[in-house]
């Protein structure tokens, strides 16, 4: 059996760690099994259930919160670990931080993989300046180059590598999200949401997934629409200012923050439509999910790549369009249905994003 040090998982439950999930739930772990490196030594997103999966959890302090600690905790984790893996796999919105490749290669780990889950900086200028020197110098520590999608791809590598690089699907557990009426009567009924038309966005708070743009819309479509609820399922650094501007457009009884959730199915079942302006995306796990559930879903053009569409009830429109454009579209989708399941299950398994298959391709790949 073959150990893999995987990095990408943190506390909150977004899209690389669904992503991650996905996958790890589906491995043959007679043949392959992970094992996590987590910046925080609170306790990550799924971390009971991966220990119970037979995975170990290695917590260092962040770089951010304490460097010198940061750097001793990690350079004692590969000290210590390195012989016991195959692979290091290195899951990353950004080129900022390498280290975990550096040491990797320093302590002798054969397989090193970089994979891209983004298209464009979503941190600060500093950043933003570290990733572009680490991009100059990430053939010198990483052997393999895995990316979402084309646009990640090339926001990651430079010429010499994209030709070497890779392309993974954020494949899905299509059954696991599967639109269930029980669940969505019982967040409806605990959330005041009865008798509304629920309009949903899961995602973290931040300008890449343009919630402000949402709340704009959905105040111009609660004009046509006064019986309509906006959910906003996740957290980050935009929470403050987005209920400062719920509560300036007059919504503050019909915006819901329903924070991190851990159902995410409930919460998707629970919704009519999914609202997905977001500014930029890798290939988004979220908007998949959302159609795993055969929600209707409007989201933004140009941004998210197109391969992303699985079902016929998925609109694509530009955000040039404007707050009125969103608003009237949503208006024209209201009445739209969620497809068969078993429609939705072969959409995904036709294009690739349906875990079953896809997890083979990645045991081959990890076994190389």
């Amino acid at each position: 059996m073959k150990r893999i040090l995987v990095f990408g998982m943190t506390e909150n439950p977004g899209g690389v760690e669904s992503f991650l999930m996905s996958y790890y739930r589906k491995i043959d772990k007679a043949r392959i099994q992970f094992d996590f490196l987590c910046n925080s030594h609170r306790p990550i997103a799924y971390e009971e259930e991966v220990l119970s999966l037979g995975a170990r959890t290695f917590h260092i302090t962040a770089r951010s919160q304490n460097p010198l600690a940061y750097r001793k905790e990690l350079e004692a984790v590969f000290s210590e670990h390195a012989s016991e893996w195959a692979a290091v796999w290195v899951n990353v919105s950004s080129l900022a931080n390498i280290d975990y490749l550096k040491l990797a290669k320093k302590y002798g780990i054969p397989r090193r993989i970089i994979h891209s889950h983004n298209s464009r900086n979503m941190d600060g200028k500093l950043r933003g300046l570290l990733h572009r020197k680490n991009r100059r110098t990430i053939g010198r520590f990483a052997t393999d180059f895995w990316a979402c999608s084309e646009d990640a791809a090339r926001w990651f590598y430079r010429e010499d590598l994209l030709s070497k690089s890779m392309l993974i699907r954020n494949a899905i557990d299509v059954g696991r999200v599967r639109f269930d009426p029980e669940k969505a009567e019982l967040i409806r009924r605990e959330n005041g949401l009865g008798g509304k038309f629920v309009i949903g966005n899961v995602g973290r708070l931040h300008f890449q997934k343009n919630q402000a743009f949402a709340l704009e819309v959905f105040r111009k479509y609660r004009e046509l629409n006064p019986k309509s609820m906006l959910v906003l399922v996740g957290q980050g650094e935009d929470e403050a200012m987005l209920k400062e501007k719920a509560e300036t457009l007059g919504l503050r009884d019909s915006v819901l923050f329903a924070g991190v959730q851990q159902d995410i199915q409930a919460w998707l079942s629970a919704f009519d439509l999914f609202l997905f302006p977001s500014v930029f995306e890798g290939l988004s796990i979220a908007a998949l999910e959302a159609q795993a559930n055969g929600l209707p879903v409007l989201a933004s053009y140009g941004v998210i790549p197109e391969d992303v569409k699985m079902n016929e009830n998925f609109v694509f429109l530009p955000l040039g369009a404007g707050v009125d454009a969103w608003a009237k579209k949503l208006q024209t989708m209201q009445d739209w249905k969620r497809p068969d399941f078993e429609e939705v299950k072969r959409n995904f398994e036709q294009k690739g994003f349906e875990i079953g298959n896809a997890v083979k391709r990645l045991e081959e790949l990890l076994e190389e």
